[in-house]
């Protein structure tokens, strides 16, 4: 369960950039998809010894948003609301979630100066940028990032970023300037408008 759990959240950061789409129909055959091809995945990845023929899987943007809405919210950090993603081209994604700000604001004590400690509540947070995905890991340029509609320092969405991606294995969180390895034997993650291919 960690495995999928930690995969399912790799994938969307992978697909979304960290965290904007247009309205979509969503609906449980999409779910039922995403999830039938996230464990296709994982079993490849899990292989002893790795097979030698490389597996691709292409997932679509309706897929992932559909199991974001109707499997996935269970595995998402306590928080993290409604998250829904958008691919735009080869490169560039974006992303959208309500996140619970108190959270963020108490997780640590706060300066007068440092802008989280006068935010509260749950906000839409929007995340905008170019992804790449090739030779076992990935980088994510940030284009842009608005809190409510307001837009926000690479700094703020950091700590944002990072409180929501923590874990054991990772007590930092995700970094948004650092190159991440791709998980389970992921070599590349080929976009294009509306869907991703995940080679292994």
């Amino acid at each position: 369960m960690r495995r999928r759990i930690a995969l399912t959240t790799a994938l969307c950061v992978l697909c979304a950039g960290a965290l904007a789409g247009g309205a979509q129909s969503l609906n449980k055959r999409d779910a039922d998809n995403f999830d039938r091809k996230l464990t296709a995945v994982l079993d490849h990845g899990a292989k002893t010894p790795p097979p030698t023929r490389p597996l691709r899987t292409t997932i679509t943007e309706s897929e992932i948003n559909a199991y974001l809405k109707y499997q996935g919210a269970a595995q998402l950090p306590v928080g993290v609301l409604n998250p829904n993603i958008a691919i735009h081209d080869a490169t560039r994604v974006s992303g959208f979630a309500t996140v619970d700000l108190d959270a963020v604001r108490r997780s640590k004590e706060r300066a007068w100066n440092d802008p989280l400690a006068y935010v509260s509540g749950s906000l839409e947070v929007k995340v905008a940028g170019k992804l790449r995905a090739a030779n076992g890991s990935g980088t994510f340029e940030l284009e842009s990032a608005t809190l409510g509609g307001v837009p926000i320092p690479k700094a703020f969405l950091q700590e944002v970023v990072s409180h929501y991606t923590r874990t054991p294995e990772s007590p930092l969180g995700f970094n948004l300037d650092q190159p991440f390895t791709l998980p389970q034997r992921i070599r590349q993650v080929d976009l294009q408008r509306g869907s991703a291919v995940i080679v292994q």
